[in-house]
């Protein structure tokens, strides 16, 4: 073993990004190294993220189209290239950034010729964003009118829809909603004792390698939060409880209540974990002005934050202004 070997041997484990690139818009890869880990540790990581990658983070996808027109799914539209089972085949490739919860309603209203693609889709919300606008559609030959109603929703995994039309003509899509498209690690040794383990991860554009990386982190640990909190205490009424805020061995304080619990959106989320605030009391400690100035930050952020925190000190019995 060499001095560069001995070095890392020693070291506590840490996270690396080792390569990053933008292969196209619906294409990101990245490559991770985590090190340096016990013997069986790198094996248990890398099955449990590559479960969490793959399956658990949530995308958004089109789930249902309905056409100006009441059709069979293997007709053909005159005027247009494209059958309409091609058209809703295109449509399920559709990548969204999912910045939204549940469903959100979007149309298409082109007048041809000419081609149709990602960037003629119009939803009320500003919510809505399309990670590749150049994405093809359909194709209109003649000056015809293309209106489609389409579904967005958000969810995760591959959710496969009913087969059959519904009775108002509309179509439904199987929404293949998962950010990550592969995952891939290897364990490499060091030494007999220690192994390094390296994370490949390919995603669709809606989230960048190191961001779902991030989520299936915070997934992870999201699980196991409840597990944290002492049973016998979860079975008695908080309302009834009189909780020392500065008490640190209560491990119903708000100093152990962490923002991953909160509902928070992912950018405020993000924004407090780049200035260190972990827990409620970290949060209830920044004034106002501190977090203003944060950078990311927004005016509408803070009357989102005073929402959550209000309620979660309403359940725990606490009145503070």
């Amino acid at each position: 073993m060499n001095l560069d070997d001995k070095k890392i041997y020693n070291q506590e484990p840490h996270w690396k990004c080792l390569e990053s690139r933008v292969d196209s818009k619906r294409l990101y890869y990245g490559r991770f190294l985590i090190s340096p880990l016990k013997k069986g540790e790198a094996q248990t990581i890398g099955f449990m993220m590559r479960r969490i990658l793959l399956g658990e983070l949530e995308g958004a996808s089109i789930t249902r189209a309905k056409f100006d027109k009441k059709l069979h799914e293997f007709s053909t539209i005159e005027g247009i290239q494209e059958s309409v089972n091609e058209i809703l085949m295109n449509l399920k490739e559709i990548v969204f950034k999912p910045h939204f919860h549940g469903t959100l309603d979007a149309y298409i209203c082109v007048k041809g010729p000419g081609n149709v693609t990602a960037q003629h889709i119009i939803s009320p919300t500003p919510l809505l964003e399309i990670v590749d606008n150049t994405q093809h559609i359909a194709n209109l030959r003649k000056p015809i009118d293309l209106r489609i109603e389409l579904q967005i929703e958000k969810n995760r995994g591959y959710c496969r829809k009913p087969t059959k039309n519904f009775q108002d003509g509309s179509f439904s899509i199987d929404a293949v909603c998962m950010p990550v498209r592969n995952m891939n690690f290897s364990i490499y040794s060091i030494g007999s004792q220690k192994d390094m383990l390296f994370l490949e991860i390919w995603t669709n554009g809606s989230l960048t390698p190191k961001e779902a990386l991030h989520e299936a982190c915070r997934t992870l640990i999201n699980f196991f939060i409840p597990f944290l909190v002492d049973l016998e205490d979860k079975n008695l009424d908080l309302e009834d409880k009189n909780l020392d805020l500065e008490d640190k061995s209560n491990p119903n304080s708000l100093e152990c209540i962490f923002i991953d619990q909160l509902n928070l959106n992912p950018r405020v989320y993000n924004c407090l974990k780049r200035y260190n605030i972990n827990t409620v009391w970290d949060l209830l400690c920044t004034s106002d002005k501190e977090l203003r100035k944060m950078e990311g930050f927004v005016i509408g952020d803070l009357a989102h934050i005073t929402r959550i925190l209000e309620d979660i000190l309403k359940t725990l019995g606490i009145d503070i202004d």
